[in-house]
């Protein structure tokens, strides 16, 4: 290695700094030609090679053998680089000539492009010179083109014009209209040379004959059709035929007076015949007024339709001047007889008129309503209402509630009519009356929904079809569709907003008036049911506070209002699909929703109520029978009979009436186990003193609620559901707290600190009240709870953040083995039961 580091310095004289490249130029070298020497390798090592050529003392003995090899080696490799450095001495002076050379080379190519060039500026200059008189022929050649077309072009102006002149004076209109065009055409190559006196001449005399143009064909149009008197017999000429074509070409504002002097003429018989003070102007007889244009028009066509232009839109023009003619007529007619105005009158107008928009709007295209006189309707933003359907033709169907239906596709919207409002704009401002009448029919109408329900009575129980919904409910909403159907089509602005209130205040009254109004009272008075008595009774003697047709109309008013709040939600999205866009944010219903929302829960307060209070006097005779003297466990005691007796006779009513609404009855199924669980275990803390057999009797009975409650969703149904997961987690959390409060009590309280500590960890309950109540129901004397709430408040863990999981886990925890042998017995008893 170090020979061939001095082989290196050798090569690379004094540079140093060149001694990296040439290292990294060998070992490019070893990875093209890999060697497997050792020596070559980049990690040799002396002492590992040393060891590889003498493994063993033995080997040794060669060791001048190997010696020789390596200096033999060593020779062979001085001569390598000897003759690689010896070789590498003239490569510096020959890299210098060849550097020369290169340079020689380089000048001698440098004189040889810039004698090209110098050829190429001569021959370029020799170019220009040789083509410098064809340019001037080509230049020559172009304007001389120019001069011919212009003078053609004049000679066609000045012919033209002459032409034009002549054959207005003789009133030529079918030639003129083409001819007119083509010297308009001419005179527009002459726009640049208009400073030259004849050529600005011409110009004058071509609008000097448009002029004439123009006033001839307007005297042409006034004589045959004369603004007074009446049109003169006979059909249109073919000179105003032409005429029209030359209006074409002339002045937008000829054609303008044109039409407008023929639509005025065409309608002044109609102001005449429907003037204020005449008996068909009024809108008893507005079908005639309708009756008339369309004769009109069908006269029209017979006559003139060939005479105007088909661009000229001529008959849907009359139509729309007509329109406008009839919009302000009858507002000033309205306005004077205002008081005359009624609903059916108004209602019998409006109707006819959308129909005859409608008539237009199937008939012409509205092409003419483009100078803004009638603004469009603005096109609605996509209903998110699943329960689309064609307004026309059903507008007296029910808003039918199906979930299947948001799965299918919406109806495409039929196409805005372009004449909306062109003549029914004017009855706007007499909406209040028809708004007045809903109010009126709206409140007659809830009336009879009360008469009705009073003469008729609560619906029938139906336990087949589920809960029934209270038919005038449909009725109020297909009315609600109806009104907004109609009004919809009489306005989308503010009438729509003041109908939108009328519907607010009578969904209200609906909901006061027939659901609220007709749910049954509860009564106070107590039941006057001695423990004697109720204990002794036989089971099914008990009665419910509310009857089966009572308990069936709360279901039947939940399920009313039930529907009552998705329908009107979906009311709301078809108003704010019906209004203005400015006006959505007005269309506002959620104080409705709230309060169908308000009876629903009332309803299911009602019969949570209602059973709740069933059970009470069960609860009663429980917490005031002597439990000190029970001698041995039985069967379930009479009062747990009772609260089962009531729940089998309630819930399957109240399920199968609330079978349409099913998140509802579970809503009352837990907001009873909610009321009922923790009233138990306060009953529960009145046993007291409660022997040892008699809180295992206790604790076989609220075993069995227990499960009771777990089946009450479907407790005397043919068709066994799973309880959902919500109810069941407050009803185990609920009487498992229950049972572990008396199995605190069954638990001996010798030693205290067991019993304390046996407490704390069953209940995990840190109130001494609770604690309290445990010792009086195991009939301690006062000197000894004294002692065990001393020790109570001693053994009490310090509060952790964690107390509430610690405790519901203790509440899931099996028995402990500190248990007393009877507890064990108890529960063998019941799983032999069960």
């Amino acid at each position: 290695h170090q020979r061939r580091e001095r082989s290196v310095f050798s090569v690379c004289g004094d540079k140093k700094q060149s001694l990296p490249a040439v290292l990294a130029s060998f070992e490019l070298l070893l990875k093209v030609f890999p060697s497997q020497d050792p020596l070559d390798r980049a990690d040799f090592n002396a002492v590992e090679y040393i060891n590889t050529l003498f493994p063993t003392e033995q080997s040794l003995a060669n060791i001048d053998e190997v010696v020789n090899k390596i200096r033999l080696k060593i020779r062979r490799l001085d001569d390598n680089i000897r003759t690689v450095v010896r070789g590498q001495t003239n490569v510096g002076q020959d890299g210098r000539q060849a550097l020369e050379e290169a340079q020689k080379a380089i000048q001698q190519l440098f004189g040889k492009i810039k004698d090209i060039k110098d050829k190429a500026e001569k021959s370029e200059q020799m170019v220009k010179d040789i083509t410098r008189d064809i340019k001037q022929l080509d230049h020559a050649k172009r304007h001389l083109t120019t001069s011919i077309t212009t003078l053609n072009h004049l000679h066609m102006l000045a012919g033209g014009v002459d032409s034009l002149e002549a054959m207005t004076r003789r009133r030529q209109y079918g030639e003129v209209a083409n001819l007119l065009q083509g010297v308009v055409n001419v005179l527009e190559h002459f726009n640049k040379y208009m400073g030259i006196p004849q050529i600005r001449q011409l110009s004058e005399r071509v609008k000097a004959a448009q002029n004439e143009l123009g006033q001839q064909i307007l005297a042409d149009f006034e004589e045959a059709f004369p603004s007074q008197g009446t049109k003169r017999p006979g059909g249109p000429s073919n000179v105003l035929r032409d005429a029209c074509l030359v209006a074409n070409v002339l002045d937008p504002r000829i054609k303008q007076e044109i039409i407008k002097k023929f639509i005025k003429q065409h309608l002044s018989e109609y102001l005449v015949l429907f003037q204020e003070n005449q008996d068909v102007a009024w809108l008893d007889k507005i079908d005639r007024r309708y009756a008339w244009i369309k004769r009109q028009l069908v006269d029209y066509e017979e006559k003139y339709g060939r005479m105007f232009p088909q661009e000229w839109c001529m008959t849907e023009r009359i139509a729309v001047e007509f329109c406008h003619v009839t919009r302000t007529e009858l507002s000033k007619i309205m306005r004077t007889r205002a008081k005359e105005i009624e609903v059916k009158l108004l209602l019998f107008a409006i109707q006819r008129t959308t129909n005859f928009e409608g008539l237009l709007a199937k008939r012409f295209s509205g092409c003419t309503l483009g100078d803004g006189t009638v603004k469009k309707p603005e096109v609605p933003p996509p209903s998110t209402n699943p329960f689309l359907e064609d307004e026309a033709g059903t507008e007296t169907d029910e808003i039918v509630i199906e979930k299947s239906d948001a799965e299918k596709p919406k109806k495409p919207k039929a196409p805005d009519n372009p004449f909306h409002g062109i003549v029914s704009k004017c009855f706007e401002p007499h909406l209040y009356v028809y708004i007045e009448s809903q109010d009126k029919n709206l409140s007659e109408l809830i009336d009879r929904f009360v008469a009705d329900f009073k003469a008729q009575g609560p619906p029938k129980p139906n336990v087949d079809e589920g809960g029934a919904v209270l038919p005038s409910c449909a009725d109020l909403f297909v009315y609600y569709k109806k009104c907004m159907v109609q009004c919809s089509q009489l306005s989308t602005g503010e009438p729509m907003i003041a109908l939108t209130t009328i519907f607010q205040k009578y969904l209200r009254e609906y909901a006061w008036k027939i659901l609220s109004g007709n749910l049954p009272k509860t009564t106070s008075s107590s039941s006057g049911l001695t423990i004697t008595s109720l204990l002794k009774e036989k089971e099914g003697s008990e009665v419910a506070k509310f009857t089966l047709e009572e308990l069936c109309l709360i279901c039947s008013i939940l399920s009313t209002a039930e529907y009552c709040l998705a329908t009107t939600q979906q009311l709301e999205e078809k108003l704010k699909e019906k209004v203005d866009a400015s006006l959505v944010e007005r269309i506002n219903l959620t104080g409705e929703t709230d309060t169908f929302s308000i009876v629903i829960s009332n309803s299911i307060q009602l019969l949570v109520q209602d059973l709740d209070a069933a059970c009470d006097p069960a609860l009663t005779a429980m917490s005031k029978m002597q439990w000190q003297n029970v001698e041995h466990v039985g069967d379930q005691s009479p009062y747990v009979t009772s609260v089962i007796l009531h729940i089998k006779q309630n819930v399957p009513i109240i399920r199968d009436n609330l079978a349409s609404t099913r998140k509802y009855f579970t809503q009352f199924c837990i907001k009873f186990a909610n009321s009922f669980i923790p009233k138990f275990i306060n009953h529960l803390f009145k046993c007291k003193p409660i022997s040892m057999v008699g809180a295992e009797q206790l604790l076989l009975d609220t075993h069995s609620l227990k499960m009771v409650l777990l089946d009450l969703p479907s407790i005397g149904s043919q068709v066994v559901r799973k309880a959902p997961a919500s109810y069941t987690r407050i009803v185990v959390k609920g009487m498992t707290r229950a049972e572990m409060i008396l199995k605190v009590v069954m638990a001996p309280h010798e030693p205290p600190v067991v019993f304390v500590d046996n407490y704390i960890k069953l209940l995990a309950d840190c109130s001494t009240d609770t604690f309290q109540k445990i010792l009086d129901m195991k009939g301690l004397k006062r000197s000894e709870q004294s002692s065990m709430l001393d020790l109570f408040r001693q053994r009490l863990p310090a509060p952790p953040s964690g107390a509430e999981s610690t405790g519901s886990l203790s509440l899931s925890t099996p028995t402990p083995e500190q248990e007393s042998s009877r507890i064990r017995k108890l529960e063998k008893l019941i799983k032999k039961r069960l």
